[in-house]
């Protein structure tokens, strides 16, 4: 197992301040574009991420601290953020992104206080029994998935415009 809490946590972390270094004060042009119908736009992959941090990773691992298996987690609608449509700035949702999961952070640090606590498992309504280490994973790659599919869509927008360079930009490649 490669799971270590303190590397998970390095990436839990830097992902705010990532996105906003990379997406504040960019054109509304780069945050619309997506990959097509049926896709995600970069806010509304941010707005993803504030969801999941509101209901998912943190009140998921206190459902398996303190009920264990015998309460599964309620489900989780990965696309609930498509009908609460804001008006906020990318700046204002990446404060509150970055606000959220600093809570969030200083939650998982007071919860997780023994590595045996990652061994726990809770049910999950899909997939059956899950390890607190295995939620934790998840996160982490779940950051990690959602930066890799910002930078994907926005390189989408160019896909015409570089021409014959598109045979060497792998980020092209479907």
């Amino acid at each position: 197992m490669n799971f270590n809490m303190k590397e998970a946590i390095e990436v839990l972390e830097r992902t705010p301040h990532t996105l906003e270094c990379f997406l504040s004060g960019l054109a509304d042009s780069w945050l619309q574009c997506n990959e097509g119908k049926g896709t995600w736009n970069v806010f509304e992959v941010i707005e993803h991420l504030i969801e999941a941090e509101k209901i998912n990773w943190i009140p998921r691992l206190e459902i398996i601290l303190q009920e264990g298996e015998s309460k599964p987690f309620p489900p989780f609608d990965r696309h609930s953020h498509l009908n609460q449509r804001s008006e906020s700035s990318i700046e204002q949702k990446l404060l509150e992104f970055k606000t959220i999961r600093l809570l969030n952070i200083t939650k998982l640090k007071g919860l997780i206080e023994v590595e045996s606590q990652l061994e726990l498992a809770g049910t999950h309504p899909a997939f059956g029994l899950v390890k607190v280490r295995e939620l934790l994973s998840t996160w982490v790659l779940h950051d990690l998935t959602h930066i890799a599919q910002i930078v994907r869509v926005m390189a989408e927008r160019y896909r015409e415009d570089v021409g014959p360079w598109k045979e060497y930009l792998g980020i092209l490649k479907r």
